[in-house]
């Protein structure tokens, strides 16, 4: 994703020109030392059947769709929260007295390998329901099949709107498809609004530029943003959404800053670590924040040495603050099985996702698809990450995760008494960890 090898000049003097390369390959270079070390020693293999410690005759098959769970820390958090939804189920008696058991399919991130594994575990391992996915493209990809196998699917991870446009086009064929987070591309643009018009003059923010990588993943947000930036008290001073290929952000910071812009504020998740490096090493008068994918990952701080200090994202799992009774639960388990508090986003809607199946289930007393839909329609559910309500039937998004606002959290990697970086969160108020810290050279 990131070329961390590579040196990136800044088109400034040449003595500044030289500090920020030298200061900018330092940065890059211990990232990708740090991102390695990241998954060092995470050597356990994930078995087509992750059986629980309670064997029965009597079994629920939950598949669990994820990418490269050995490797990448999406992928890991997907199975691992699974893995600790179901232990809990199978401790207080399972589904409707079955044994829960995991069949893991690794997509690899393909979309073709996602569909392979998709039907080896609806067809072969006899699936009830399958969970996970993590990318939008791997969604898009199955939803037909998920649709031909009229199998339940509950996704954790992709935000594309596009599939829930499908179950609104065609209920009948499409309505096995319900996203338990995060909320979709269009509602995460909302949480944007509402943070922007929150928080923005707290931060010294009269003015932004407003930024996103050109990928698919974020036009729901960057449309929703244009619609509705006229209710917020704040100038846009510039507008880009910028080629996927970027890799040096020291012309865009500099002309943000000529068009009298407080902060920019960023949709990056391929291009995100050299917008945060290029930033921390050229010091813009400039704030930073927005949607910033690899900034959620709990070891980030350390992976790009400290670089993204002061810089504020957006992030779906609680990071510290207890959003929910059930909040604690998950994070205690997984603290007690793998020796870490909490997973990446992906992990909190993995667990929410095999929970939120088997409380439909129970109250159906059945695991069938079609007699679920219904019961999933109507359900309130207490999560880990929030609570759990669907778009109705027709809504714009049916199916769809329902926005509730707080629910999507603000942060800032700040820097404890210890020197280690922390994720604060700054907003919403009622669930603040911390006060936003302005960046020092500001």
């Amino acid at each position: 994703m990131t070329d961390f090898d590579r040196e990136y000049p800044t088109p400034t003097t040449a003595g500044q020109q030289t500090q920020h390369s030298l200061r900018r390959r330092q940065l890059l270079a211990t990232a990708a030392g740090a991102a390695t070390l990241s998954t060092a020693g995470c050597t356990e293999t994930y078995d087509t059947i992750v059986g629980s410690e309670t064997d029965g005759d009597e079994t629920v098959t939950i598949g669990v769709l994820a990418p490269e769970p050995e490797n990448d820390f999406n992928g890991r958090a997907i199975v691992r929260s699974a893995q600790v939804a179901r232990d809990l189920l199978n401790e207080t008696g399972g589904i409707n007295g079955r044994t829960v058991e995991l069949a893991v399919g690794n997509t690899s991130g393909s979309p073709l390998e996602a569909r392979r594994e998709y039907q080896r575990l609806v067809l072969e391992e006899d699936a009830a329901v399958t969970i996970g996915v993590s990318t939008s493209e791997v969604l898009e990809t199955i939803i037909d099949d998920i649709a031909e196998q009229e199998t339940l699917h509950i996704t954790a991870g992709a935000a594309t709107s596009s599939v829930s446009e499908l179950v609104r086009e065609d209920y009948e064929q499409y309505k096995y498809h319900f996203r338990a987070g995060p909320v979709n591309d269009y509602d995460l643009g909302q949480a944007q609004i509402d943070f922007l018009g929150d928080m923005a003059p707290d931060l010294g923010w009269d003015s932004i530029a407003l930024l996103a990588e050109d990928y698919e993943w974020n036009r729901g947000a960057w449309e929703t943003f244009q619609d509705e930036q006229s209710g917020i008290d704040l100038d846009i001073a510039m507008e880009e959404r910028y080629p996927p290929a970027t890799d040096d952000f020291s012309t865009i910071y500099e002309t943000a800053e000529a068009e009298g812009a407080d902060a920019v504020f960023i949709s990056t998740a391929h291009t995100g670590t050299d917008a945060v490096v290029d930033w921390t090493a050229q010091e813009p008068e400039l704030g930073f924040g927005g949607i910033h994918v690899p900034m959620q990952l709990p070891t980030y701080y350390d992976a790009v040495d400290g670089a993204c200090q002061f810089a504020v994202g957006q992030s779906s799992a609680p990071l510290g603050a207890e959003v929910t009774a059930e909040t604690p639960t998950f994070e205690d388990a997984y603290q007690d099985a793998y020796g870490e508090s909490s997973p990446v986003y992906t992990g909190y809607f993995a667990y929410d996702a095999v929970a939120l199946f088997a409380e439909a289930a129970t109250q159906a007393e059945t695991v069938d698809s079609a007699d679920l839909v219904p019961v999933l329609e109507d359900i309130e559910f207490t999560g880990s990450a929030g609570q759990i309500e669907f778009y109705g039937r027709d809504h714009e998004f049916p199916h769809d995760l329902a926005y509730n606002r707080g629910d999507t959290l603000y942060f800032q990697w700040q820097e404890d008494d210890a020197g280690n970086g922390t994720q604060e969160v700054i907003w919403p108020d009622e669930h603040a960890t911390a006060e936003y810290v302005t960046p020092e050279w500001l």
